[in-house]
């Protein structure tokens, strides 16, 4: 091959003549993995190939092989051009169907870079062990873009870490084996534009046995009461379980930390030896004697030193620690107050700084950083899981967490939280229960209290004490891309099913939080994100989410802030603010970042509405807010922020803020304030004395118990909106004709927040999809997902069709979603409704416009998005179950009329807001002398304050006005009758019954 390129260059011929770079003489050649001449295709697995992958479709990177006269190897290079928003990369694969290569002859991998000079880091991975290259262990180091032209980069396997950010597969040895290896990948920088070349991938160097064993200890830190001894547990390990070659040493020694040697403990040193011989996985134990003083004090540090030879050493240095003890905050008979103002006047600056703190599990790795920021809080962001994701893992890796917690002065517990939005959903396995919006239509209170009380059971479980759930908001514009995250339109509706909160926290003056199956609520988002107009959004390519909500200060009052007021009355630990904008009219602010709003945060919620939890920011959301970081931190902190998600920023966060009280511009006040009121949440959630995972419920997690629960809260979630000649309930007698794309895609029926961040189609979770219900339950069916199969001989047909998943502004009408159903959806219905009789269920996190069809369907059921438990669809198609589930928002006729809602002026849906038939229930018989003796009652009971007898008359006059309507539904009609339903949830049973008595005089 031509290699002129090399002597085009004398800086080059310098780089290939340096140590660094020059093969030593007792070394094996070099073995080639990419040449790209073209050698390996641009294909995936199984075969051989480079592959891009990105978060989104704009992220995967451009790649082509280029000729290049500078080429370090051969004719060509891989070259490419990128601009990623959120992560993106590419990776070479080796085949899955011929054996795995073996590296571990080899020193490293090293490979020619041609700098930007750019200083941007660059993550390298390589796969090891596993069925294929996605199916393999990822172990991930990175290199900075620091040098201009080409360069050889030299990576010694040693380098190497465990990825725990993120694993295609449950873990499988965590030891980087090397003899059995699948290829490599490459993480590009994200939020800039660039490219790249890259040439001449190979392994280099001669391996030794510091590569093939390693010295670990058992754990990093070694909690241990005073005067009882620290056992320290060291242990020999080699790749491929092999007996070590050659002896490894381990001296060992206490030196450093703050205990005081005599007087806290007794010093130890020594050295270990095991022989040539020694089994892989061989331990010794070292102890360690703490010493009584009978003095109060706070934890005081151990370390212990080893010094490895003939082996790699461990990552750090193992540390004792002495735990704190008789001091006041420690004391669990005293209020807890008092122990908050004990513990808060003991603390540093920086100390606080932690605690208002919180990172992303994937940023702090190991966990030393815990530590090191005193750090008050990890989460998991969508998708964030350990491997394996079981409930077993989720402990081990909490816990192992809070140990680091506890090398602190104070061993202050982390507060860990999840986004569990519709059951654990990060938990692979959980009982996935329907997101909001159906809750929202079972108009259930109760069912959504046992919901919320199944979910913090099996969060709890996991070791996980805080849950990002339930949001508040009033969706009040179907194309937003959370839309499906509220229980509806109507801020009645959101208040009434907000007893969520107690079956997640329990009573409301928090006295069920330590309990081992009850978590903290957060109330999200504060306050207005429900209310943004279409196309306000800055954000990306987003249309709606995070923009400006554009509001009259009654129309804030009575609709956005009106929910938060309800949790605040029912105790809600925490809250979270939005990514929106709050614009009041005539209060001369303009729009303003949520984040920032003083006058909201502190103004009405912790003065006004006597808010006594603490507020956490959203994901980075201060970084969206005018002016530097020093101005986003003391900004946000300033406006009632008490702790700050900065997944990845954590180190520039808790900097910048010592340094802004330090500066004077946030008070010392403030932050005691912030600070207080997470302690206070750590004390009540009984972390102090209980800081592990108590796994006890664990057994529970996905039980029969728990997803009966879930089958219910489906079926109730169904609302019958269309049902002519009685065609449902389906009789298990009659052959159907199931089709379209949702009918049996248990991820499309989960939707987004469903194990990821976005969630995706298909086999994702376990439980069982519509179609599998239906069998379930006995139905003689058939399916077709495309409904090309004949449509002959058949009584009925049932067509699934909807959405596909999504999150937040990504689901945004206009962003690539719209609210019409796909070209493949169309198409069977249109097929199956020619053919048959036929009922469409509707898959979705919103309404889909369906007007252009409903004359043609027989039957058309809003199925919202209800979760794994497809049986409890099957349960109301089938008849074991009523339909009963009411609209929580109003269906509209077409996107111009988006948005619309009960009570605007102008006012005419498809199907209004609360409609919804119902089978298996005798509709009451009579007409306006009914309704007026109804009206006469409900007034009655309200007057007695008998809410139930009142809610069973405005319902029986409900049935009976649908059932003079029919699909008949003008605006006479639908105004008055939305208006009915606005009225019952607030408690006006006599006007709600008036209301509907007005409806059926306009029918």
């Amino acid at each position: 091959m031509p290699r002129t390129a090399l002597l085009v260059s004398a800086a080059l011929l310098t780089a290939l003549l340096s140590p660094t770079a020059s093969q030593a003489a007792d070394d094996p050649a070099p073995v080639p993995v990419d040449r790209f001449e073209g050698e390996v295709p641009f294909a995936s697995q199984p075969a051989e190939g480079i592959f891009t992958w990105g978060s989104d479709s704009d992220d995967p990177p451009a790649l082509q092989l280029t000729a290049r006269t500078d080429a370090p190897e051969g004719a060509k290079v891989l070259t490419g051009s990128y601009d990623i928003s959120g992560y993106g990369g590419f990776t070479h694969d080796f085949a899955a169907t011929e054996p795995a290569h073996d590296w571990s002859a080899h020193k490293g991998i090293r490979f020619w870079w041609d700098g930007q000079d750019n200083g941007r880091k660059i993550a390298f991975e390589i796969k090891d062990g596993g069925a294929n290259g996605e199916a393999s262990e990822l172990w991930t180091t990175s290199f900075t873009d620091d040098f201009t032209g080409w360069k050889q980069v030299e990576i010694p396997f040693t380098d190497f870490v465990y990825r725990t950010d993120y694993q295609p597969v449950g873990g499988i040895d965590h030891v980087l084996g090397l003899t059995a290896m699948w290829g490599y990948a490459v993480t590009l920088p994200a939020g800039t534009k660039g490219r790249f070349a890259l040439d001449d991938v190979e392994l280099y160097g001669r391996a030794d046995q510091s590569l093939r064993a390693n010295v670990t200890t058992d754990a990093a830190v070694y909690p241990v009461r005073e005067g009882a001894d620290a056992a320290v547990k060291v242990t020999v390990a080699t790749t491929g379980s092999a007996p070590i070659d050659d002896p490894v040493t381990v001296t060992y020694e206490t030196t450093g930390g703050t205990a005081e040697p005599g007087k806290d403990y007794t010093p130890v040193s020594g050295t270990l030896t095991f022989p040539a011989g020694t089994a892989s996985g061989a331990s010794r134990t070292i102890e360690v004697p703490t010493l009584r003083d009978r003095a109060a004090e706070s934890a005081e540090t151990v370390p212990l030193k080893l010094t490895v030879t003939g082996a790699k050493a461990p990552a750090e240095t193992p540390q004792i620690v002495v735990d704190a003890h008789g001091l006041p905050y420690l004391d669990a008979k005293l209020p807890f107050r008092r122990r908050v103002a004990d513990l808060l006047s003991r603390m540093s600056l920086a100390e606080k700084a932690g605690q208002m703190t919180q990172a992303e599990r994937g940023a702090v790795g190991g966990g030393g950083d815990i530590a090191t920021y005193a750090l008050g809080s990890l989460l998991s962001g969508g998708g964030s899981t350990p491997t394996p994701n079981t409930p077993e893992a989720w402990a081990r890796m909490i816990d192992a967490f809070q140990l680091r917690a506890q090398a602190t002065r104070f061993q202050i517990p982390l507060i860990y939280g999840v986004d569990a939005v519709h059951g654990h959903n990060n938990l692979a396995g959980a009982t996935v229960m329907p997101h909001n919006i159906g809750m929202g239509a079972t108009r259930d209170p109760e069912l959504a209290e046992r919901a919320g009380a199944v979910t913090a059971a099996e969060v709890r479980a996991t070791g996980i004490p805080w849950d990002f759930a339930p949001c508040l908001c009033v969706s009040r514009d179907e194309r937003w891309g959370r839309s499906y995250e509220s229980f509806g339109e109507d801020p009645a509706l959101v208040q009434s099913m907000e007893t969520v909160i107690q079956g997640l926290q329990g009573r409301a003056d928090g006295r069920d939080l330590s309990r081992n199956d009850k978590v903290l609520a957060t109330a999200k988002h504060f306050v207005g994100d429900g209310g943004t107009q279409y196309g306000s959004s800055t954000t990306g390519t987003y249309t709606i989410d995070q923009g400006v909500t554009k509001v009259t200060r009654q129309q804030l009052e009575a609709v956005h802030l009106a929910p938060f007021q309800t949790a605040v009355d029912r105790g809600i630990g925490t809250v979270m603010p939005s990514y929106s904008s709050l614009d009041v009219l005539g209060d001369g602010q303009g729009p303003v970042k949520m984040h920032a709003r003083a006058d909201m945060i502190n103004g009405v919620l912790k003065n006004r509405m006597g808010f006594d939890g603490f507020v956490i920011s959203d994901w980075n959301a201060i970084d969206q807010l005018p002016g530097d970081y020093a101005s986003h931190v003391r900004t946000s902190v300033n406006a009632g922020l008490d702790m700050m998600m900065v997944p990845y920023g954590y180190k520039d966060f808790t900097g910048t803020l010592v340094d802004e009280v330090r500066a004077g511009r946030i008070s010392e006040q403030r932050i005691d304030d912030a600070v207080s009121r997470i302690l206070t949440q750590k004390f009540e959630l009984g972390l102090f004395e209980h800081p592990y995972a108590d796994t006890t419920g664990a057994a529970a997690i996905g039980s029969p118990a728990h997803r009966a629960v879930a089958r219910e809260a489906a079926a109730e979630s169904q609302v019958l909106l269309k049902n002519t000649g009685g065609l449902l309930p389906l009789k298990k007698s009659e052959k159907v004709y199931v089709a379209g794309s949702d009918a049996d895609d248990i991820g499309n029926q989960s939707g987004g927040w469903t194990l990821t961040w976005q969630g995706s189609s298909g086999n994702t979770a376990p439980g069982t999809t519509i179609l599998q219900g239906m069998r379930a339950a006995g139905g003689n069916v058939t399916y077709s997902k495309d409904a090309s199969a004949p449509t002959d001989g058949y009584d009925v047909g049932v067509v699934v069709v909807g959405e596909t998943p999504y999150a937040e502004g990504v689901g945004d009408v206009g962003n690539g979603h719209s609210l019409q159903l796909s070209a493949a959806d169309r198409a069977a219905v249109d097929r199956v409704c020619a053919a048959m009789k036929c009922a469409v269920l509707i898959v979705s996190g919103r309404p889909q416009l369906i007007g252009d069809r409903l004359d043609r369907i027989d039957a058309l059921v809003a199925s919202w998005l209800p979760g794994t438990e497809g049986e409890g669809v099957a349960d109301v198609l089938y008849g074991r179950r009523p339909f009963t589930g009411q609209l929580p928002v109003t269906w509209p006729r077409s996107e111009s009329q988006l948005p619309i809602n009960v009570g605007d002026e102008s006012y005419d849906p498809q199907f209004p807001y609360g409609w919804g038939l119902t089978t298996l229930t005798r509709v009451p018989q009579g007409g306006t002398a009914t309704l007026r003796a109804l009206a006469l009652a409900a007034t009655a009971a309200e007057r007695a304050g008998a809410d139930r007898a009142g809610r069973e008359l405005v319902a029986r006059a409900r049935l009976l006005v649908q059932e003079k309507v029919g699909q008949r539904i003008t605006e006479a009609v639908a105004k008055p009758f939305a208006d009915a339903d606005h009225l019952l949830l607030t408690g006006r049973y006599g006007k709600a019954v008036q209301k509907l008595t007005e409806a059926y005089r306009a029918a």
